[in-house]
């Protein structure tokens, strides 16, 4: 790291120091209080007991699976089961991809340049190692010399600088240009036609990339630089605009990572051989196969060895299955959350247009619609405990940042009633449902996602709850939306849609302003206001560099959300992932030092369920 000024040093250290103090404390995960505590208890080999009650708790599993003394076979083929209802986008490249399902398909065959600890921190074991100038705003980052892309072509400090001047550019289709990347000096004048360089980025040499930013933030150290380059040999004379359909992105796509593409069946399966030339070294693994897994048969591939492990598991069926004799379980908080959104505006000219006179825009409407539903009742009905009620926007993944003293909107339907009354929502003609202010029929509608046994269960319960406080919610066309299509009618701003069913992967930055932000595709709901955009921009300030003034920040940030009720915080997650007992060296979650490329299996064929 390079030499800092001694007053912006200080600031660093303290916000380190205070982060690891934070995110090592044993308190860093809460979990709901299901009548009493639970008993459930970690078995020898790693799988988790529940309770008599039927509830289960996060804290009594492992993330890590390690080898511990057991042989591993050189080479093997194992098959992951990407879960899910519907075909995966497929935008293969880390510039452009939208969706978890596709980041999911890059995981296995390409990287970022930077790598990060347990706490979120950057450190200097990634492809790149980095130096900070004096202010703070200025780093020099260093690609290894054996990072290498699949084709032998050296990964370069032009394919950084390209994949930055891609995504500032005006024909760029994708979601990347947001406030993270608008920190960067002079992108703003070159995605506005104004320049035709970006004046903060400078290629040094092959290997090296300088990159200044208009502020020193403490996000830059956790999620605040933009990570992945763009093969500039490949994409270089392409226009921008045609890159994101490109064959070399939805077939033939290209990565630094430990295996590399070899087939790729558009939406259904991916075939991956291992990159001999990987700069950590050579994946112990010939072959890995991607397939699609619907969450209907999910258990079915598991048990029978037809799929060897999986991500994102629908937590409501581990209960059933938690037994499988074939199968080990981990488990970690995961940092991510579902939410139910109010579609209160529209996205125009890249920013967010609020409109004051949207149906759900009657802020007491937002506020007695998450009294009126039980997430408690929610994560232990559906998810055993194994999910459990949100309560603010910073999830308790980030333990440092989340304010777990703030008790969101607790279940209360009388106050729900109260609210509506005091509004002026009333049921005119004494059908049971309310009216609305100018006594017209109140109809909202809820776009939901297809998926597994629950999803519609669990739609119908949140549609029940608000039918008992005198509101009249239906599914948005009767039925369910399987995922590629809800998100589109989410993004497009489908004026039928009311109120919507999502769910946040949250990133390693806590920053929330690329959800939030006026700035932010992702603000799907469009709500904005001055008091968010202040309370946005001050937790990047200098003066957030103090860890306790960013988590002050940060705190009234949660309860204007709170207040605000642009989104209500359904449930907070646990990630279950269940792995074929042949599988070894693989872990979930974030920092714990486990690479793909370590992965391995201890016998050829894959142990199936008795």
């Amino acid at each position: 790291m390079g030499k800092f000024p001694k007053a912006l040093l200080a600031m660093l250290l303290v916000f380190l120091l205070a982060l690891v103090a934070a995110c090592s404390s044993d308190d860093a995960t809460t979990e709901p209080d299901a009548d009493g505590e639970t008993e459930d208890v970690e078995t020898d080999d790693g799988e988790a007991a529940g309770s008599e009650d039927g509830l289960y708790s996060i804290d009594d599993f492992t993330n890590v699976k390690m080898a511990d003394g057991e042989e591993i076979l050189d080479g093997g083929s194992i098959t992951f089961g990407l879960v899910l209802d519907s075909p995966f986008e497929g935008i293969l490249n880390w510039n452009f991809y939208q969706s978890n399902p596709d980041a999911q398909v890059l995981q296995w065959f390409d990287d970022a340049l930077i790598d990060w600890d347990e706490n979120y921190v950057m450190t200097q074991d990634g492809a790149a190692t980095y130096e900070i100038s004096e202010d703070g705003r200025t780093f020099t980052f260093t690609i290894r010399d054996n990072v290498n892309w699949h084709d032998g072509e050296p990964v370069t400090a032009e394919d950084w600088a390209f994949a930055h001047e891609v995504i500032g550019h005006p024909n760029y289709d994708g979601i990347r240009f947001d406030d993270t990347l608008r920190n960067v000096e002079g992108i703003e004048e070159y995605h506005n036609g104004e320049a035709d360089h970006i004046s903060g980025i400078e290629v040094v040499d092959e290997k090296t990339l300088k990159i200044t930013y208009k502020k020193a933030t403490p996000s830059l150290m956790t999620g605040g630089v933009w990570y992945y380059p763009l093969a500039k040999h490949i994409f270089g004379d392409m226009d921008i605009e045609d890159i994101s359909s490109s064959p070399e992105v939805r077939q033939n796509p290209i990565g630094f990572g430990p295996f590399k593409v070899e087939n790729v069946v558009p939406g259904e399966s991916v075939v991956y051989s291992k990159n001999e030339d990987y700069w950590r070294g050579e994946p112990n693994l010939d072959e890995v196969v991607l397939k699609v897994v619907s969450p209907n048969v999910v258990m079915q591939s598991l048990r029978s060895g037809e799929v060897d492990l999986v991500h994102s598991f629908p937590a409501d069926q581990f209960p059933d299955n938690a037994d499988t004799s074939n199968l080990d379980w981990l488990g970690v908080v995961d940092r991510a959350y579902t939410y139910i959104g109010f579609k209160l505006g529209t996205w125009e000219d890249g920013e967010v247009k609020t409109d004051p006179d949207a149906k759900m825009a009657d802020v007491n409407l937002r506020r007695a619609m998450w009294h009126a539903i039980d997430n408690d009742a929610v994560g232990e009905r559906f998810y055993h405990g194994l999910r459990w009620a949100g309560t603010t926007l910073i999830p308790p993944s980030h333990p440092e940042f989340h304010d777990d003293t703030n008790p969101g909107r607790a279940y209360d339907p009388e106050l729900a009633k109260q609210l509506l009354d005091e509004a002026g929502y009333e049921d005119v003609d004494g059908d049971g449902f309310r009216e609305d202010l100018e006594g017209n029929e109140l109809v909202i509608n809820f776009a939901s996602m297809s998926g597994g046994d629950i999803a519609e269960p669990l739609a119908q319960y949140y549609i029940q709850a608000w039918e008992q406080v005198g509101l009249k919610v239906q599914l948005l066309d009767g039925r369910l939306h399987e995922f590629n299509a809800f998100y589109d009618r989410v993004e497009e701003d489908d004026p039928d849609i009311d109120i919507y069913q999502g769910a946040w992967g949250v990133g390693i930055d806590v920053d929330p302003s690329g959800l939030y932000g006026r700035r932010a595709p992702f603000n799907y709901t469009r709500w904005s206001s001055e008091e968010n955009d202040r309370l946005l921009e001050e937790a990047l300030s200098e003066e957030a560099f103090d860890v306790e003034k960013r988590q002050e920040i940060y705190k009234e940030w949660q309860q204007l959300m709170v207040d605000e009720v642009p989104v209500i915080p359904t449930l907070y997650r646990s990630e279950i992932v269940p792995v074929n007992k042949r599988i070894v060296n693989w872990a979930i979650g974030d920092g714990h030092g486990v690479y793909r490329h370590e992965l391995g299996i201890t016998q050829e064929e894959p142990v199936v369920a008795e």
